[in-house]
Parts: structure tokens; C-alpha cells; sequence
């Protein structure tokens, strides 16, 4: 069965040599993450954008990575991560970083990022690097390549930081729900508020690139508290696979 649309400025999303059936929400949501990923954002332009998301794909096949990986500490490694380099050196190191070693992303590594990125850089890019290892995951789990980056539009960044973000012990600022107000009044729009939504919404607009999509993948973000939500599986079944899955991927949180 072959699911597929054109539309905006990325290429097409073609599941025909899939294992499996596609279904259309689904297809739908990946353009609208591949369109989210090549528009200009709130820090990055789109082309920087764009070039964030190949170094996320290309950092699974880095051999610094997997020399790192397999050391002891990822520190005792030096070396020059592959690819052509076009974002600055310190930018590609982090975006490695967090697609291949999360598991040992510490506070002090926190901290000499922020050094040289600011913070809403560093959001911005945690945002589009994870949103498109999802997307590069979904097709591998259905046996074929992942589908071409899309062109990058033009554009300035909005440059928008909402009045809304405080520390909260955390890392990153992050807005607490009654401060969603204003340009953030629709960020969560008054219901369940996931973490991982909340850690984001320094950057809101990659909050609602996540929302947009997170029913098609997993569940509408309203209906993650009840455990008798389902689909083909139950929500028990939906949590182990998911518990599973971040497992052996070593997922930070």
C-alpha cells in the first residue's frame, strides 16, 4: 500500500515499499513535522534548521560517536564528528550528543553548552534533533529509508522568548501552566501537561509542533491520563513497548 501526499516545500512521504499499511493521520503528521523542521523557527533560520536535522540523522552513523559511546567516558575521546561541518563546531558536537549518548548528558555538560549557545538555542535544537529521530525511527521500523530532509525556507527567526519561562529547577526555563497566558495562552490548551511538553516550551512553537502530531503517533495529548485509552493496542501494551523502546535507547528522562 503506498500512503502518500505532496504538499508545501517538502518532498514526498512515500510508505510503498513499507511492511505494512500507513495510516493517513500518520502521513499527514510526518509532513507536518518535515515542514515544521524546514521553516524558519524562533532562534534558527530554516536552512540552520535543516542542517541541525541532518547532523541528528548523520550522528548515527558518526564513528566519534560510536568511539565515544564505547568508552568509559565520552569526555576521554577527541576527535572530529563526521559530515561537512556547515553549523559551528561546538553546535554539531551537541546534537551528536544527544542522539547518540543521552543517557550521560550531565548538569556540568549542560553548563558548557550554555556557555557558547544560549539557551533558547539549545531548546530549539533538542526540539528539531528529537522530532526528526522520531520520524527516522518510524520509517526503520517499517523497513525503509528515511525520507528525504526538505528544502529550507526563507524566513528571520521570530525570535520570540515568552514572558511566561522561569527557572523551575530544571535545566532550561520552562512555562508553568498558569503561566500560559497571552501568545502562550494556547500552548496546552487548559488540560494535561506532559513534562516533556513543559521542558520545550521555552521555544512554544516546538510544543505545538509536538502536539500537532502526538495523536497521530501515540495518543491526543487530552487523553494521555487515562489508562483505558487504546487503539490496535491497549494502553498497557502502548507502555511497555514505549518503556522498551526508551530502554534501549537509553532515553534521558
Amino acid at each position: 500500500m503506498r500512503e502518500s501526499r505532496t504538499g508545501g516545500d517538502t518532498d514526498e512521504i512515500d510508505y510503498g515499499g513499507a511492511r505494512g499499511q500507513v495510516r493517513e493521520d500518520l502521513v499527514a503528521a510526518q509532513h507536518s513535522l518535515l515542514d515544521h523542521i524546514a521553516a524558519p523557527g524562533t532562534w534558527w533560520s530554516g536552512e540552520e534548521r535543516v542542517a541541525i536535522a541532518s547532523e541528528s540523522r548523520r550522528a548515527a552513523g558518526c564513528a566519534l560517536c560510536r568511539e565515544r559511546k564505547a568508552s568509559l567516558s565520552p569526555g576521554a575521546v577527541a576527535g572530529r564528528h563526521d559530515g561537512p561541518h556547515t553549523l559551528p563546531e561546538n553546535v554539531v558536537d551537541v546534537v551528536h550528543r544527544i542522539r547518540t549518548d543521552p543517557a550521560r548528558l550531565s548538569r556540568s555538560w549542560f553548563d558548557g553548552v550554555i556557555a557558547g549557545v544560549d539557551v533558547g538555542h539549545y531548546v530549539e535544537l533538542v526540539g528539531v534533533s528529537t522530532l526528526l529521530a522520531g520520524l527516522d525511527y518510524f520509517a526503520r521500523a517499517f523497513g525503509i529509508a528515511p525520507f528525504p530532509l526538505p528544502a529550507p525556507r526563507s524566513g528571520a527567526p521570530s525570535r520570540h522568548r515568552p514572558a511566561g519561562a522561569k527557572p523551575e529547577g530544571a535545566w532550561v526555563p520552562m512555562i508553568a501552566p498558569e503561566d500560559a497566558v497571552g501568545p502562550e495562552a494556547d500552548l496546552y490548551n487548559g488540560g494535561f501537561v506532559p513534562n516533556i511538553m513543559r521542558a520545550l516550551s521555552l521555544v512554544p512553537d516546538e510544543v505545538r509542533a509536538l502536539r500537532r502530531t502526538s495523536g497521530a503517533h501515540y495518543v491526543p495529548v487530552e487523553q494521555i491520563p487515562d489508562p483505558t485509552v487504546h487503539r490496535a493496542l491497549t494502553r498497557p501494551q502502548m507502555e511497555l513497548v514505549a518503556a522498551r523502546v526508551s530502554a534501549i535507547n537509553e532515553c534521558f528522562y
